[in-house]
């Protein structure tokens, strides 16, 4: 695994943070293209993308402490760094708080925060609401992706054990993935299994970066088609729903009533989401086709 690139004096540059930031500036670039096409503003583009991070970054911080509250001092304490360091020009103390308060980051919680962020400044602009989360749709697909690539790289996210070829041991991963570190996550370990083993799991971030890049693709090819305004989106509510639903069945999460996690409860209401978006905006022909 490769959690850290690089260091620039003081400033380490991580694997996760790059693909973020990969994410953002590619989704960025395909927006603006898609904004000239369709007649609006360039500029706005970069100010969806702005918010869309800033309202992500902050949402899937908020959601990972709701599950995972034993971390909030933690993280408060990364925050409180980060703050302290910039008004002192203290680049360490920066770095130091980065590597505390960026820890944990949940996209279900990012996907909430930045539609919040960004449907305000869509009404602020007197956007087209529709439009806008048709053209913002994919791109939000391939941003998933891509961050499942850092995901990767970290070694978190992973899935349950397996015998698979292709199979993967994160013995440096964010946790290592040791019998004692899944069977932690209430997931069962063979009798006699050293807790010190390290097991190959299901590479569950590569299951879902394809995923979301068939996603991406599917949705991009239904914008050049005849398409109901907010249509795209619709489908991409009950996709990215429904693909993160089922690699959930083989991830290491914490599972609730009915053995289901916590992303598989906020999927399913995606999936729903997304079919009465869908059977509405069908059913009101005031949305005309493009």
């Amino acid at each position: 695994m490769y959690p850290e690139l690089f260091s620039i004096g003081p400033i380490t540059i991580t694997s996760f943070g790059t693909m973020i930031v990969i994410a953002f500036l590619s989704c960025n670039y395909l927006l603006r293209k898609d904004f000239i096409k369709y007649g609006y503003n360039p500029e706005y583009a970069d100010d969806i993308i702005f918010r869309a991070a800033l309202g992500g970054i902050l949402g899937a911080k908020l959601y990972f402490l709701i599950e995972n509250y034993k971390y909030a001092n933690e993280n408060i304490s990364g925050l409180g760094k980060i703050l302290y360091g910039l008004l002192t020009l203290n680049f360490q103390l920066v770095s130091d708080g980065i590597q505390l308060f960026g820890a944990g980051l949940v996209f279900l919680g990012g996907l909430i925060g930045g539609l919040i962020l960004v449907s305000h400044y869509i009404y602020k602009k007197s956007l087209n609401w529709f439009v806008v989360a048709d053209l913002v749709a994919p791109l939000i697909a391939l941003g998933h992706g891509i961050g499942r690539i850092g995901c990767l790289l970290v070694g978190d996210d992973y899935g349950i054990p397996t015998d698979l070829p292709w199979g993967i041991a994160f013995p440096n991963g964010a946790p290592p993935s040791t019998a004692f570190n899944i069977q932690q996550m209430g997931c069962p370990i063979p009798e006699g299994t050293s807790p010190t083993a390290v097991l190959a799991v299901h590479p569950t971030q590569i299951y879902e970066m394809i995923l979301y890049f068939l996603i991406f693709l599917f949705l991009k090819n239904l914008l050049t088609k005849n398409h109901i305004h907010g249509e795209i989106f619709a489908n991409y509510l009950f996709l990215a729903g429904l693909a993160r639903f089922a690699v959930e069945f083989i991830r290491l999460n914490p599972r609730y009533y009915f053995d289901l996690s916590g992303a598989q409860y906020i999927s399913i209401v995606m999936m729903i989401l997304g079919m009465v978006f869908h059977y509405l905006l069908r059913k009101n022909k005031e949305n005309e086709a493009i």
